[in-house]
């Protein structure tokens, strides 16, 4: 984990954000402004980079608290707590090994501290159950024999949206975790769990990939190998339910769980959304765009119609969530929630569209979702901003054979400060 700092500056926390992700690159997105951008292989005159903490394995997230502590999750399901930057041996807040799956995609991702920490001791976390929906972990183990395999039935699932209580004096957890939210039937180990952040009011944030495939145009049909424990259609998707075959025009599941909120007759899931909850309780928060739904997860979502939203941020002094979505085939996304207290929730396209355009894999299979979305002009929001992966980024950049760009990770704001005027009010990402 690696800071970037001024000359003369206090620590930049957005870079400890960004770092906690290994980044190939660092863009600067200034809003209202052409593109910018500035590669990180030389630092602008003025920075200079240091190691902050070292040490660590697969380190998935970073929180700051109000008096300085520093909170790092790592994929595996360990939560260390530093009392300040120069702390060296950091204290194992929470071991939660046991219960979380890390395997591939899969494992602790999202990690957020209440704003009012210390005073408010809770820390919330994200992370992939080793468990169905209901089930008691470990059931896999961090990994996914053959059969079924990973990339084949899959090992099937579930993620956790929990509250750790902590123990102020002693920086470790104190009491059992509760459990906020239990779903996302995921078969495949992509597109898991994603980001926690918390927006005005005290709302927390949440955001989920879809759980399908990514070897093969996912609807659900997936499963069923001869000596398989993983059934066809494990996560029982309409119309056939577990057990049964998926197929076009009337299939609903794989990716296309991300737009069930535009389909009946069956439970609302929350695969491939962003979420807005209470952070004492994970139930739906007034002034939710579907409160008055009578499906509890429909009154959570926010905006939908996402792949891997696997990192988002609140612009500052709104409630604007600006989301990293990762690409199926050749676009990454920059996708603004501009409102997520309207009357309006976003759908931005997953798997129809992907960037703009429609997606020709879920396109040539003419499944029912897809082609009726494709029908209404005005259902999907377009990215705000999108970028192929042999897009070059940053002129002059070399990829040395390699793609630009490939997963959009990292994304914070910078406001104002010690930094150059062309940072001012600006959208930092990476990828």
């Amino acid at each position: 984990m690696r800071k970037i700092v001024g000359a003369t500056s206090p620590l930049f926390r957005l870079w400890a954000v960004l770092g906690a992700v290994v980044l190939a690159a660092v863009l600067l997105l200034a809003l209202l402004s052409p593109f910018k951008a500035n590669a990180v292989a030389t630092l602008p005159a003025g920075f200079q980079e240091s190691v902050v903490f070292s040490g660590l394995s697969a380190p998935t997230n970073v929180e700051f608290s109000n008096d300085g502590r520093i909170f790092v999750a790592e994929k595996s399901g360990l939560i260390k707590a530093f009392d300040n930057l120069s702390d060296t041996t950091p204290t194992t807040f929470a071991d939660l090994r046991t219960k979380v799956y890390n395997y591939s995609d899969r494992g602790l991702l999202g990690l957020a501290l209440d704003p009012n920490f210390p005073t408010n001791p809770y820390v919330y976390v994200l992370y992939t159950h080793d468990a169905l929906i209901g089930g008691t972990p470990p059931l896999w183990g961090d990994s996914c024999p053959d059969p079924p395999g990973g990339t084949r039935d899959g090992c099937v699932a579930s993620s956790h949206l929990s509250r750790l209580r902590a123990d102020v004096t002693t920086n470790t957890m104190s009491g059992p975790e509760q459990v906020l939210i239990e779903d996302w039937c995921q078969q495949y180990p992509f597109h898991s769990i994603g980001d926690l952040a918390f927006g005005p009011g005290g709302a927390l944030y949440v955001s989920h990939g879809d759980g399908a495939a990514f070897t093969f145009p996912d609807y659900g049909q997936g499963g069923g190998s001869l000596g398989s424990p993983t059934p066809k259609n494990p996560c029982g998707d309409p119309p056939t339910g577990v057990g049964g075959t998926q197929t076009p025009p009337t299939a609903e599941g794989g990716s296309l769980r991300s737009q069930d909120l535009r389909t009946g007759g069956d439970p609302v899931t929350l695969d491939g959304a962003i979420l807005r909850v209470n952070p004492a309780t994970g139930a739906a928060l007034a002034g939710n765009p579907l409160i008055g739904n009578a499906d509890f997860n429909a009154r959570r979502i926010v905006a939908y119609g996402q792949r891997n939203p696997f990192r988002f941020t609140i612009r500052p002094s709104t409630n604007e969530v600006w989301v990293g979505n990762v690409g199926g085939g050749s676009t990454e996304e920059i996708n603004r929630v501009s409102n997520p207290t309207g009357s309006v929730v976003r759908n931005f396209g997953w798997p129809c569209y992907e960037g703009t355009s429609r997606f020709a894999r879920f396109d040539n299979a003419n499944l029912n979702i897809c082609e009726n979305l494709y029908a209404n002009a005005n259902a999907v929001t377009a990215p705000y901003y999108a970028y192929t992966r042999s897009q070059e980024l940053v002129a002059g950049e070399t990829t040395a054979g390699c793609t630009a760009g490939a997963t959009i990770s990292g994304l914070a704001f910078y406001t104002t400060g010690p930094y150059p005027d062309e940072y001012d009010d600006a959208l930092f990402f990476g990828d």
